[in-house]
C-alpha cells in the first residue's frame, strides 16, 4: 500500500471489519513506483491502525523490478534456456515487472531493505517482517534477508520464521500455507480465483495457518468482496485472526518449547 492505493486499501479494511474487527497486517511500500509523494492522511491512518493493534510490514521499496534479465539463453544449454524464458515470463508478463527483489544481488537487496527501514523509522515505525513484491525473492535477496533481523518473511506458499529459537543454529523450516488471493486484473481471474480460494481453504482445513492476501484492485469488484467476506466469516468460525508478527511470535514460542 502507498498513497496511490490508500483509498482502496481503506475500503478493503472496512469490508473486512464489516465481518469482524480483526487485526490486519498492512504491507507498506515506501516509494511506490518511485513516486516522490507523501501522504499525511495515509500516515495518520497507519498510526491509527497501529493504535488499534494492526501491524505495518515492509513491502519492498519501490515495487518495481528494474534489474536486468540476466545473460539469457546459452547456446548449448537447453535447461538454462528454459529457466531463462520462465524467469522472463514470470518477471515481465505475469507480475508486470513488479517483482522488485526477484533479481537483485545481495548488496542491492540489503541497500533497499535499509532504505525502507529508514523510511519507517523516520515515521516512528519498526517493521517486524518483510513481504517481497509479487512474492518473488532471488538468492541475493534471501541472503540479505537472513541477516536482516526481521522476524519473518512470507512468500506465496510459505511463512518463513527467520529467527533461530531453542538453541537451534539456523531458522526453522518454513510453514507451508499457500495464500488465499484474488486475481482482479482480468475477467478470467475474477471468475476463477474465488474457486481457487475456496479449494485452497479446504486444502488447509487441518493445517495450522490460513493466510488472506488482498490487493487494492480487489475492492473494485463487488463479487470478489462478497466472496472474501463469506470466506472470512467461515474461517473465523474455527480460527483466530492475527497479524503476521503475532503469528511469527507464536511459532517461535512453540518451537522454542519443543
Amino acid at each position: 500500500m502507498a498513497p496511490a492505493t490508500w483509498d482502496e486499501c481503506m475500503r478493503l479494511a472496512q469490508a473486512l471489519r464489516a465481518v469482524a474487527d480483526i487485526p490486519l497486517t498492512w504491507l507498506v511500500v515506501p516509494h511506490y513506483h518511485l513516486r516522490p509523494e507523501r501522504s499525511p492522511v495515509m500516515e495518520a491512518g497507519l498510526d491509527a491502525a497501529l493504535g488499534r493493534g494492526d501491524e505495518l510490514c515492509l513491502h519492498g521499496f519501490s515495487h518495481l523490478d528494474g534489474a536486468g534479465n540476466g545473460a539469457g539463453m546459452g547456446s548449448g544449454d537447453r535447461v538454462r534456456g528454459m529457466r531463462a524464458v520462465g524467469d522472463y515470463l514470470l518477471r515481465n508478463v505475469y507480475t508486470r515487472r513488479e517483482g522488485e527483489f526477484a533479481a537483485l544481488d545481495e548488496a542491492e537487496a540489503r541497500r533497499r531493505i535499509e532504505l525502507g527501514r529508514a523510511w519507517f523509522a523516520a515515521r516512528g515505525w519498526t517493521p517486524a517482517g518483510f513481504v517481497p513484491p509479487a512474492w518473488l525473492l532471488g538468492q541475493g535477496a534471501w541472503r540479505a534477508l537472513r541477516g536482516s533481523g526481521f522476524a519473518y518473511v512470507t512468500t506465496f506458499a510459505h511463512f518463513h520464521c527467520l529467527r533461530s529459537t531453542g538453541g537451534r543454529p539456523a531458522p526453522p523450516e518454513p510453514l507451508w500455507s499457500p495464500s488465499l488471493v484474488y486475481a482482479a486484473r482480468n475477467r478470467g481471474g475474477r471468475l476463477l480465483s474465488p474457486r481457487v480460494a475456496d479449494a485452497t481453504a479446504a486444502l488447509l482445513a487441518h493445517r495450522p495457518l490460513v493466510r488472506f492476501s488482498l490487493h487494492p484492485p480487489d475492492v473494485r469488484h463487488p463479487a470478489l468482496v462478497r466472496h472474501m467476506q463469506r470466506l472470512l466469516a467461515r474461517l473465523l468460525a474455527r480460527r483466530e485472526a492475527m497479524t503476521k508478527a503475532e503469528c511469527a511470535r507464536r511459532l517461535d514460542a512453540c518451537r522454542a518449547g519443543m
